[in-house]
């Protein structure tokens, strides 16, 4: 009996691991208003979730979730992993939706993350070898910014970033580089919003970037403002290997969309908020871990050839940064 539930929508790319939501606030060891928008990455043989908490003032702190397949039987830390430190002025009201990759030549994990100054919330980066100690590095680029995370390496001798500022009130996904992960520079409009479709409002990325031989999979959520408010979907994109500032395709449809109860009831009805990805190569399964409701954690797994299949039908794209 598949362990998967999959109901009729216009894309069946994912499909929701049945026990959906696998993370929810009623199991946390300690007082919680939401579990959301999680970072993934596998360490030690087990899937390693760094999971946005939102505590009963209304501030985010980062806590680990471990599972041995993924799916279940998760052990959550008793306490939280990452705090705000108090000290530092960038993180005045709380850290939220980190991403991680695993940097080879720096033999650690990099996590980006969401720090909130009095100026707004910005990019900020902090670096591990074993999840138990942190160093900070402090912001990469000014407020407002978001929905960041580095590349797994260097592209032609430089370290790139995916974020998203909002400038002149609008909220593209951009591309920067840096020799040093301090400078950052040769920024450009990457995957921007499309006037009048279901992504029209906003775009971000989702989970950090996945290499394939076609290119970087980018998975990434796109807004459109509703009557009845914010609708957040889920959109790909693939990004040339070695120039990824060039889209080489991008789809038109979403390839999830919130239709279950706990994507439709929470704090923020009407979201699913992909953030973290684990790729079984084995298996060839992609599994998304995505915010539901910005209330509680939920699973689609997809196979990643079908995924990049349907991304090499559609239209060849230009480079964004050269349309704009």
């Amino acid at each position: 009996m598949s362990n998967l539930v999959n109901r009729k929508q216009p894309n069946d790319l994912f499909r929701r691991y049945f026990g959906n939501p696998i993370l929810t606030p009623s199991i946390w060891p300690y007082p919680a208003n939401a579990v959301f928008n999680p970072a993934a990455t596998e360490f030690q043989a087990e899937t390693l979730l760094l999971v946005r908490v939102e505590d009963l003032r209304g501030f985010s702190h980062f806590t680990m979730a471990l599972s041995k397949d993924g799916k279940t039987n998760w052990r959550v830390s008793s306490s939280p992993t990452v705090e705000p430190e108090v000290n530092l002025r960038e993180e005045r009201w709380g850290l939220e939706d980190p991403r991680i990759v695993w940097l080879e030549e720096k033999q650690k994990y990099a996590i980006t993350y969401v720090s909130f100054s009095r100026g707004g919330p910005l990019v900020s980066l902090m670096m591990t070898e074993d999840f138990q100690t942190f160093k900070r590095t402090g912001p990469l680029l000014p407020p407002e910014d978001k929905d960041a995370s580095l590349f797994p390496r260097r592209i032609k001798g430089r370290f790139a970033l995916i974020h998203r500022p909002i400038i002149r009130g609008e909220a593209h996904i951009w591309i920067s580089f840096s020799p040093d992960l301090r400078y950052w520079g040769d920024h450009r409009v990457v995957i921007p919003t499309r006037p009048g479709w279901w992504d029209c409002h906003r775009v971000g990325l989702g989970p950090q970037p996945v290499e394939t031989p076609e290119g970087w999979l980018i998975i990434y959520h796109g807004v459109r403002l509703a009557a009845s408010g914010s609708i957040y979907r889920v959109g790909l994109a693939l990004l040339d290997l070695d120039e990824p500032w060039k889209v080489v395709c991008r789809g038109e449809q979403w390839v999830l969309s919130p239709q279950e109860s706990y994507e439709q009831i929470g704090d923020v009805p009407g979201v699913v908020f992909p953030n973290g990805v684990i790729v079984d190569r084995n298996l060839n399964e992609l599994r998304l871990y995505y915010g539901a409701a910005d209330t509680v954690v939920g699973l689609a797994v997809a196979n990643l050839d079908e995924l990049i299949q349907r991304l090499k039908f559609c239209q060849k794209t230009k480079s964004s940064g050269n349309d704009r």
